[in-house]
């Protein structure tokens, strides 16, 4: 059971473990022995997490969320494979608190007087620099 909050828990059923080799240094040990982890959570089939979670989860434009609502967590930080699925729990726990808060509303706000004169004046220049370019540039008799 790994437990996210007091109320939030998900079980072992619903977590996908393989042992993979990892990549990088470490000898001959990464050669022969699968010390990095592959967690998977299949979010969108999840039964535990509530319903506003799950959809919050699901919009969250994350590189690790497959097409089809799997969160895929590759760990291979240390050098044994005991410690790597502890990482790979920990950041699970991490990327579901990161959603767990909704976000605030944006309030609407309209630009001060002086980012605009900014942008104008910056557009002013633009142009004269253009308007010089075109008249005498070409211009050979």
């Amino acid at each position: 059971m790994l437990r996210i909050t007091p109320s939030i828990a998900i079980p072992d059923t619903e977590l996908v473990e393989r042992f993979i080799r990892a990549s990088g240094p470490g000898g001959q040990n990464v050669n022969k022995v699968a010390t990095a982890v592959e967690l998977r959570f299949d979010v969108a089939q999840s039964t535990t997490l509530p319903e506003a979670l799950r959809e919050r989860v699901l919009a969250k434009r994350d590189r690790r969320l497959t097409a089809e609502g799997v969160l895929v967590i590759t760990a291979q930080r240390f050098r044994t494979q005991e410690r790597n699925r502890e990482d790979a729990r920990e950041r699970l726990i991490t990327f579901i608190l990161s959603v767990l808060k909704p976000p605030a509303p944006r309030l609407e706000t309209r630009p001060t007087r002086a980012s605009k004169e900014r942008r104008l004046g910056s557009k002013r220049e633009r142009a004269g620099l253009k308007r010089q370019r075109a008249s005498h540039a070409w211009q050979s008799d």
